[in-house]
């Protein structure tokens, strides 16, 4: 006999139904997936609404898009990337979540907020290069 203790497995999430959870990058990637969980859903709205600033303000600073036409365009492709994944990709009842208005705005502040500070940061690493 060896006096090693055996490995016990972690347990596995589940639900009070005894159905296994399902992760949230899984959620996010299919069309048919149920949201039971409100807060998760949101979250998942603010945080691809942080990548969406980021990936944006990288290639704005890059382009030199500056001005009333690079805000209009950033709040534009920002609102209307998230209006089509949740509306028409998933499929979601807004009215459940608060209507199509609170999640169109569901983290739009802190993401203009990143999107300001990547423009100029993109901008200045783009010409220091140059």
């Amino acid at each position: 006999m060896s006096g090693g203790r055996r490995k016990e497995e972690p347990p596995q999430p589940q639900l009070a139904n005894g159905a296994l959870r399902v992760s949230v990058w899984s959620k996010v990637l299919r069309s048919d997936a149920a949201w039971e969980d409100k807060d998760e859903f949101l979250d998942v709205i603010y945080w691809f609404r942080q990548i969406i600033a980021v990936v944006l303000g990288v290639i704005w600073g890059v382009l030199p898009l500056r001005g009333f036409l690079g805000i209009a365009g950033f709040c534009l492709i920002n609102a209307g990337v998230l209006y089509l994944y949740f509306s028409n990709y998933l499929q979601i009842d807004e009215e459940e979540y608060g209507g199509t208005w609170e999640l169109t705005k569901e983290g739009f502040m802190t993401s203009f907020a990143l999107f300001m500070v990547c423009v100029p940061d993109s901008f200045t690493a783009s010409s220091v290069i140059s």
